[in-house]
């Protein structure tokens, strides 16, 4: 089940991306945010709790949207545009010492 639905633009072109290892499609111009808040009902997992998160203030000001890709970049899903062939993670990083 997916947290938001799509009601317009839909002739935008898709794009493939892959969230937690699962390939997922979004439309160009998308968010990251966006893109994944319409595949999934989260947009990450919190490092303090692990309680799902979805955003906050959606410009770019709270924080609470940072997701990383696979290769362990920070990404802020709320400002950052999503793009073909996008690797991203919802879980919270590992803490020091811990594999991914």
């Amino acid at each position: 089940m997916s947290l938001l639905r799509r009601v317009a633009e839909q002739e935008r072109k898709s794009i493939a991306f892959w969230l937690d290892g699962k390939a997922l499609s979004a439309r160009a111009g998308d968010s990251v945010l966006t893109a994944v808040l319409t595949q999934a009902n989260q947009l990450r997992r919190t490092e303090f709790s692990g309680a799902p998160r979805a955003g906050f203030c959606l410009i770019g000001c709270c924080q609470d949207c940072w997701m990383r890709s696979e290769d362990g970049q920070p990404v802020r899903a709320c400002t950052t545009e999503i793009a073909e062939g996008m690797r991203l993670l919802s879980g919270a990083a590992p803490a020091a010492g811990e594999s991914a």
